[in-house]
């Protein structure tokens, strides 16, 4: 397995977070590509160019771009447009060599006769199919639900092309499923992870965290992220498992909150390379 960084999680402009990432020796980067400089719209021509020379100078690859659109595909009127962007989105990401887009499809219902389920399934459909097409995959970001409701949801896909993105936080901080079991319960979809490492702090509804939509609106969050090794994520059994079923790609730092990320991160990389050498 190889150490890479969610480069927005430096809170520092691209060029500069690249050049703090190719110092603290990480293998690879994410890149978020739905907003900003590095999005399709933006990122194409000369600016396309630059960016393709300055990873490759660096010695980084990219391991996945983010393309999180906000809220998933849960309302049906605003995915067709979703689903074009998260196209053009997967476009960008075989043109920068990486075939992985990790992104939120929302919260799966395990009522697999509701109209939610429907909605999602008809959407993510049309993604499997495209990233079929392309030998490529939109990894769901795990947390909004429980790992064997995902699983239960991906199999009706009959397609890779929507696979997983495994962050075990989310696990630990939303529905308080177990990280560690979950690697082998989603083990056939696994093609990418997050490290990253936090505790509950109350019990709520998904809905309340991941459904932009949601009536309740939490004042105080339910959760919080920590730095690596200070949260409730089993690191040492999560990637035991992940060696167990064969995973051998990138194990992707985040660090969203913070006052010292870079720090955070720098410690980061060294507490995931003393697991590795286990």
């Amino acid at each position: 397995m190889k150490i890479g960084v969610l480069l927005e999680s430096f809170h520092k402009p691209v060029y500069e977070s690249l050049a703090i990432a190719k110092k603290i020796g990480v293998e690879g980067i994410q890149v978020y590509a739905t907003t900003g400089e590095l999005s399709p719209e933006r990122l194409k021509g000369q600016a396309l160019k630059e960016f393709k020379k300055a990873v490759a100078d660096s010695g980084l690859t990219i391991s996945a771009l983010c393309g999180d659109l906000g809220g998933g595909f849960m309302d049906k009127s605003q995915n067709p447009a979703k689903i074009e962007k998260s196209k053009a989105i997967l476009d960008l990401a075989k043109e920068l060599g990486t075939n992985i887009v990790t992104t939120h499809i929302g919260i799966v219902p395990e009522d697999i006769n509701s109209e939610r389920f429907h909605t999602m399934h008809q959407a993510c459909y049309q993604l499997a199919e495209y990233a079929d097409s392309m030998q490529a995959h939109f990894a769901v970001e795990t947390g909004p639900e429980k790992a064997i409701t995902l699983k239960r949801f991906l199999d009706t896909l009959g397609s890779k092309g929507v696979a997983v993105n495994f962050d075990p936080a989310n696990f630990v901080m939303v529905t308080g499923d177990d990280p560690v079991a979950g690697v082998l319960t989603l083990k056939d979809y696994i093609v990418h992870t997050h490290a990253k490492d936090g505790i509950k702090l109350y019990d709520t509804d998904p809905e309340n965290i991941y459904n932009p939509s949601a009536e309740v609106i939490i004042t105080n969050p339910s959760f919080a992220e920590k730095p690596l090794g200070q949260g409730k994520v089993d690191f040492t059994g999560w990637i035991d498992n992940l060696r167990k079923i064969g995973y051998n790609g990138y194990l992707t730092i985040e660090r969203e909150t913070g006052e010292n990320p870079i720090q955070d991160i720098t410690a980061a990389v060294e507490f995931l390379r003393e697991r590795l050498s286990i």
